[in-house]
């Protein structure tokens, strides 16, 4: 997901987006410890997709206050 698609989410939201996105990424590293994962490029997409959405979770906070 964009960044400013991520922007346009209230705080819940993006709770929720995080939430799913790690959910995603421990079924990815299930798949790559029982060797069915055949992509493992997404695991740093996921990963970084979680950084991003928790970085404007963040700013969101700290706008808030």
């Amino acid at each position: 997901m964009k960044t400013s698609e991520l922007r346009q989410k209230d705080v819940a939201g993006l709770e929720t987006e995080v939430k799913e996105l790690q959910k995603a990424h421990f079924n990815m590293r299930m798949q790559k410890a029982t060797q069915q994962l055949t992509n493992t490029a997404q695991m740093k997409v996921t990963r970084r997709a979680i950084a991003r959405a928790k970085t404007i979770l963040a700013q969101k906070a700290a706008a808030q206050e």
